[in-house]
C-alpha cells in the first residue's frame, strides 16, 4: 500500500480508538450478545440433555452421547478455521451471518434428531457455526470499539452472551426435568430459534472499519466513522472529540496465512493456542460430562442424580455473575495475569473441590465447587482467552489467526471428552479431573513472558507499529 494510503488507515483507526464510548447499534450488540448465549447455552445444556434423567429418552446410548458431544467439538474446527479464513478475505459481516445459518439449522436438526446418525451430523453442523461465531465476535468487536476500554466494551457483550452459560443452563435444567421425554428437544430447539433472529439482525450490521481500510474502501471506512464520531457526539453531548493519536504503521495486503512468517506473531499465536488448547482439555469435562460422570462412576440416580443436576444446572449462575465480575478487574491487571489466575483457581482449585464433593456424596461440597469454577474459571477465563488471541495479531490476519488458536484448541475439548472416562477407569476419578487441569496453569505462566500489555492501547500499536507485518 501507499504512503498516503497507510497514513489514512492509522488516522481512521485513531479516530475509532479516541471515541468516548461505544457506538454500534443495541441491535447489533444484542445479535452478537446472542451468538455468544447460544454458543455457550449449546456448550453445557446438551450435557443437561444428555443427563441421568433424559438420556433413555433421546435413544441414545451414554457411550453413543458421548460421541455426539465430541462430534460437536471436534466441528468447532474446521468451522473456526474455514469461517475465520474467510473473515479475513470476504469480511467480518458476511461471515458472521453465515456462522448463524449453520448454528441455526443444525440446532434445529438436533431438536428433530431421531437417532444417532441425525445426532452426529446435526452436531457437526452446529459446532462449525459456533465455532465461527467465537472467532468473529470478539474479532468485530475489538476492531469497533475504543481502545482505552476496549475489554470493558467486550465484557458487555460476553456478560449478555455468558447468560447462555449462566441462567440458560437453570433454566434447561428445569425444561429438562420438568418433562425428561421431550424437554431436551425444547432446549435445542431455544438455540435454533435464537439463532435465526440473530441471522436477520446481523444482516443490518456494518462492515468494520479495519477491514474496510485494509481492503482498500477507505471512502465507505470513511463514511462509517464520521457516523460513529456524530453518534458519540449525540450520546456523550461533547461538541469536540477527544484528538485522535495517530500511530504510524505500514498495512499491506497479503494472504492471512503470511502472519506465521514473522516470528513474533508466530510464538505468540503458538502460546495462546496452546494455553487454550490446555484450558479447553480441562474446562469441557466439566461443562459437558460432569453429571454423566456422577451416575456412570458414582451411581448418582434417582433422587440425588436430580439433585445434582439441578446444583450443576443453578451454579451456572456464577459463570453469569463471573462475567460481571470480571468487568471491575479487567482493565486493571494484564490480561496474562488474570488468566493464569483464572486457571489456577477457578478451574484446578474449583473442579478440584466440585470432584472431591460428588465423590463424597456431598452435593453441598461439590456445589461449591461449581459455584468456583463457573464464577472464575469459566465465567473469566474465556473472555481472557479471547481477548489474548485477537488483540495481539494485526488486522489483515486476526480472525484467521485467531480461528488456528481457537480451532486447533477445541480439539483438546474433543480428545479429552473422548478419553476421560476410559482414563478415570485407568487412574481413578481425582487423579485424571486434576491432570486434566494442570497443563492450564503452566501455560498461563508462559502467557504472562510471551504477550505484551495490551490495556489502553490501540491494536496496531500493539501489533503493526511493535512487530512489523
Amino acid at each position: 500500500m501507499s504512503g498516503e494510503l497507510n497514513k489514512k488507515i492509522a488516522e481512521l483507526t485513531a479516530r475509532v480508538d479516541r471515541l468516548p464510548t461505544i457506538v454500534l447499534p443495541i441491535s447489533v450488540i444484542l445479535s452478537l450478545a446472542f451468538g455468544y448465549f447460544i454458543a455457550l447455552y449449546d456448550v453445557i445444556d446438551i450435557g443437561l440433555a444428555f443427563s441421568p434423567a433424559s438420556i433413555q429418552y433421546t435413544g441414545l446410548t451414554s457411550g453413543q452421547a458421548t460421541t455426539v458431544v465430541s462430534m460437536g467439538l471436534f466441528g468447532y474446527i474446521p468451522g473456526a478455521i474455514l469461517l475465520g479464513y474467510l473473515a479475513d478475505r470476504i469480511g467480518r459481516k458476511p461471515t458472521l451471518i453465515l456462522t448463524a445459518l449453520l448454528t441455526g439449522v443444525g440446532s434445529l436438526g438436533n431438536a428433530l434428531s431421531v437417532n444417532f446418525i441425525t445426532f452426529t451430523v446435526f452436531r457437526f453442523i452446529t459446532g462449525m457455526g459456533i465455532g465461527g461465531d467465537l472467532i468473529l465476535v470478539p474479532v468485530y468487536l475489538v476492531e469497533m470499539v475504543p481502545a482505552v476500554k476496549r475489554a470493558t466494551y467486550f465484557n458487555l457483550v460476553y456478560i449478555a452472551g455468558w447468560a447462555g452459560l449462566g441462567l440458560g443452563p437453570f433454566l434447561a435444567s428445569e425444561i429438562v426435568l420438568s418433562n425428561p421425554v421431550i424437554g431436551w428437544r425444547i432446549v435445542f430447539a431455544i438455540g435454533a430459534t435464537l439463532a435465526f433472529i440473530v441471522l436477520v439482525i446481523r444482516s443490518h450490521a456494518t462492515e468494520t472499519v479495519r477491514m474496510l481500510s485494509i481492503k482498500g474502501h477507505v471512502d465507505e471506512a470513511e463514511k462509517v466513522v464520521r457516523h460513529m464520531e456524530e453518534e458519540a457526539k449525540r450520546k456523550t453531548g461533547m461538541i469536540d472529540l477527544p484528538a485522535p493519536q495517530v500511530t504510524s504503521f505500514q498495512s499491506r495486503k497479503v494472504d492471512p496465512f503470511y502472519v506465521f512468517k514473522n516470528p513474533v506473531y508466530r510464538v505468540r499465536v503458538i502460546a495462546v493456542m496452546l494455553a487454550i488448547f490446555f484450558f479447553y482439555f480441562g474446562e469441557y469435562p466439566y461443562l459437558t460430562e460432569y453429571p454423566l460422570w456422577t451416575s456412570t462412576f458414582l451411581g448418582y440416580s434417582g433422587q440425588l442424580g436430580q439433585e445434582l443436576t439441578f446444583y450443576f444446572g443453578l451454579a451456572g449462575i456464577a459463570t453469569f455473575l463471573g462475567a460481571i465480575g470480571l468487568r471491575f478487574v479487567v482493565e486493571r491487571v494484564r490480561r496474562a495475569v488474570l488468566a493464569t489466575f483464572s486457571y489456577f483457581v477457578g478451574m484446578l482449585l474449583g473442579v478440584i473441590i466440585a470432584v472431591v464433593g460428588a465423590m463424597n456424596k456431598d452435593v453441598n461440597l461439590a456445589f461449591v465447587g461449581m459455584l468456583l469454577t463457573n464464577f472464575i474459571g469459566v465465567g473469566w477465563s474465556n473472555q481472557l482467552n479471547y481477548l489474548n488471541g485477537t488483540e495481539n495479531v494485526p488486522t489483515y490476519a486476526r480472525a484467521t489467526s485467531f480461528a488456528i488458536s481457537d480451532g486447533a484448541a477445541h480439539l483438546g475439548a474433543a480428545i479429552s471428552t473422548a478419553i476421560i472416562f476410559p482414563i478415570i477407569q485407568s487412574l481413578g476419578s481425582l487423579p485424571t479431573w486434576v491432570i486434566f487441569q494442570i497443563p492450564m496453569v503452566i501455560m498461563g505462566i508462559i502467557l504472562i513472558k510471551v504477550l505484551p500489555n495490551t490495556i489502553g492501547r490501540s491494536l496496531e500499536s500493539v501489533n503493526e507499529a511493535q512487530a512489523g507485518v
